[in-house]
């Protein structure tokens, strides 16, 4: 038996969890018509095969039709959904780890424009700023219909075979009853006492227990310190605990701090990378003092250190390590084996959730098979045949190619014209606040060592560098660099710097600075950043609707409340269209897609963000001489089978290229580039 406090056996109730590690639910919009088809089952059973001791599936199974799915919810109001949730728990407990799901009515937080078209109702009158629609107040029909549907979604769950299910009460309706910030109710349910206020959810248990019976595991995931000006108090928080502790109807408490509702609320509630690692979870062990309930909490807990301190101080029974998960799955295994120097590391860049919240499916921005797990292996298989395989850069792409190669176990080579591995990703590390970026780097730096992988750092490779390898196969994973024209026009604009220029310090801000965006990536804003931080007036210019789309909503708060006391303004839909020098200043000409409206602006320097081309010189110069001329048999890369086009008989060897050597997009696109194309090599 290890002494190691993480892989201590948990009793809930009935229910013997083999550890204190859990994932809790959250909603990788996996689903398929509403149903958690195989894709959603392969998922959480690779993170129950290695170790996890419960699944907490679902970031809110919709209980309700005027509870319609804003990022692909499971729709548990659907007596459809049970033998796809029997297909699921049957896949988690085949690796003995329990599972469980969450269940909720999404009150205002959700739209009327989806789904069948019903009005969103709430206990507010109010809007939720997230999700923009204006709820119909509540009436007595609707509270007593949806506390029978969270009854019979319940029932539902226990009929598919779940452990137990999870109420969300944090942001959704159960939350919105019990909040004072958001209960214009008058009545039983109204917002004069607390016993008021929590009547709702209270009833919603109840009638859950009358239909799922005593031993059924029921637990609330709830807000219990709002951490806001009105609204529930940290003491106020600890009396609900207690008051959920005493009706003895529940079996956990998962314990929340802070709210949803607008992006900064939610990255204060979820912190990302740059941001305190478990900010909330001290109050979580008070709570677990007040109520002697079994207690679980997740909030930026990404590394094993903190989890088995959670759990050593008596502050957690359970300890959530979501995001560590998708990172890497294989965590708790890791801990088992005494590699816990192993672990793919979270680096807290919250693709996974921005993506979701942009009506995407969560990827992991560095673990390209987590989501794809029917296609992509976690564990990466020997090849039948040991090849020679040399990679050109040791960025993302090439360092992803060089550890999956290896671990195939071929014989690899990298060449890197820089002193250092990373490419893009160590210009990213460069900004303190997204400095754990360089997690991505490093973690595949030690892979490759362990493997014996041949590194050239500071060799720009010639074709001769590589051919004299005789190697089987070549990946040029070189990168690109920063693209200086503007649109539709040809060759470098003059007069105007780059944003790595700016962000790497190779150029200093000028006085009076134009950002001129056509990206809408991190580069624009760390450079907005660095210029306003050194005391520059700011302007950020993008030609589209709305400024920098794809850093979506989490990743975008750190960067306001950094820029927003500074002399920064923000200006969409104008159009870069050239920049002059006029004495000691710049004579920058704006334009528009909307119209023939120009105008000029004098400022001191131009900063453009316009993605990256390609340096792809020596792929061409290798080009004639590979069996496949470069060429990707994409039907072959889709379906995981080896390339085997090889139209040049008097090639030898098979070349391709990865990352941003083909094209600007971005780091998870480079690692999944190289991760399905050398799985097959």
């Amino acid at each position: 038996m290890s002494s190691d406090p993480l892989l201590q056996p948990f009793q809930l109730k009935h229910l013997t969890l083999r550890n204190r590690i859990m994932t809790t639910s959250h909603e990788p919009a996996y689903p398929q018509d509403g149903m958690p088809k195989e894709r959603y089952a392969a998922y959480h059973a690779e993170r129950a095969k290695a170790g996890v001791a419960l699944a907490m599936t679902a970031g809110s199974a919709a209980v309700s039709r005027d509870s319609p799915p804003v990022f692909n919810n499971i729709l548990a109001y659907k007596d459809e959904v049970v033998p796809w949730i029997q297909n699921l728990t049957d896949a988690v407990h085949e690796h003995d780890c329990a599972v469980m799901i969450q269940l909720t009515h999404l009150g205002r937080r959700t739209n009327w424009n989806k789904g069948d078209w019903l009005p969103s109702l709430s206990s507010s009158k109010h809007r939720e700023p997230a999700h923009h629609a204006y709820p119909k107040l509540i009436e007595d029909w609707d509270i007593e219909r949806i506390i029978s549907d969270f009854a019979d979604a319940a029932e539902r769950m226990k009929a598919g075979g779940m452990d137990g299910i999870e109420l969300q009460v944090y942001g959704h309706l159960l939350d919105q009853f019990w909040s004072p910030l958001t209960n214009d109710l008058v009545g039983p349910y109204g917002a004069d006492t607390l016993e008021n206020r929590m009547r709702f959810p209270l009833d919603v248990v109840d009638a859950i227990r009358k239909r799922v019976g005593a031993e059924f595991i029921v637990g609330l995931r709830y807000t219990a310190d709002e951490a806001q000006k009105g609204g529930i108090t940290h003491d106020e928080g600890l009396e609900i605990s207690k008051r959920i502790a005493a009706t003895g109807q529940v079996d956990f408490l998962n314990v929340i701090k802070g709210r949803i509702h607008t992006d900064p609320a939610m990255t204060d509630m979820i912190p990302i990378q740059g941001m305190k690692s478990a900010p909330h979870l001290d109050f979580a062990g008070e709570v677990r003092k007040a109520t002697g309930m079994p207690t679980f909490h997740a909030a930026r807990i990404p590394d094993v250190a903190t989890a088995r301190h959670a759990v050593q101080a008596g502050l957690l029974d359970m300890v959530g390590m979501t995001r560590a998960h998708m990172a890497d799955p294989h965590v708790v295994r890791k801990i088992i084996e005494g590699r816990e120097d192993d672990i793919r590391p979270c680096v807290g860049a919250t693709y996974c959730l921005d993506r979701i919240y942009q009506a995407g499916e969560a990827l992991c921005i560095h673990n390209a098979a987590t989501g794809r797990e029917l296609s992509m292996p976690h564990d990466i298989p020997a090849a039948a045949v040991r090849k020679k395989i040399v990679i050109i850069g040791a960025g993302p792409a090439g360092l992803e190619a060089a550890r999956v190669a290896s671990e195939r176990g071929h014989d690899v080579t990298v060449f890197e014209a820089a002193a250092e591995a990373g490419g893009q990703v160590r210009l990213t590390a460069q900004s303190p606040r997204r400095r754990e970026m360089i997690g991505i780097i490093d973690w595949r730096m030690a892979q490759c060592a362990a493997r014996d992988v041949t590194f050239h750092f500071n060799t720009w490779a010639e074709p001769e560098d590589v051919t004299t390898l005789n190697p089987d196969v070549v990946i040029v994973a070189t990168g690109g660099m920063p693209n200086l024209e503007l649109f539709e026009q040809k060759g470098t604009q003059a007069h105007v710097v780059s944003a790595w220029d700016i962000i790497s310090g190779d150029v200093k801000p000028a006085g009076k600075v134009l950002i001129y965006d056509e990206s809408g990536d991190h580069p624009a804003l760390q450079a907005a950043e660095v210029a306003a931080n050194a005391g520059a007036c700011v302007e950020i210019m993008t030609p589209d609707r709305t400024f920098s789309p794809d850093v979506m909503a989490m990743n975008l708060v750190p960067y306001m409340r950094s820029l927003q006391d500074k002399d920064v303004t923000f200006t969409v839909t104008r159009r870069l269209i050239g920049v002059m020098q006029t004495g000691n200043t710049l004579t920058a000409t704006i334009g528009t897609d909307y119209s023939d409206h120009t105008y000029e602006t004098e400022v001191d320097q131009v900063v453009v963000n316009y993605g990256t081309l390609p340096l792809d010189e020596l792929y061409f110069d290798l080009k004639p001489a590979s069996v496949n001329l470069g060429e990707v048999d994409y039907e072959a890369l889709i379906a995981g089978t080896p390339q085997s086009i090889e139209p040049n008989t008097n090639g030898t060897f098979q070349l391709f290229r990865i990352g941003d050597a083909v094209s600007a997009r971005n780091t998870h696109a480079a690692i999944y580039d190289a991760l399905r194309l050398l799985m097959d090599i």
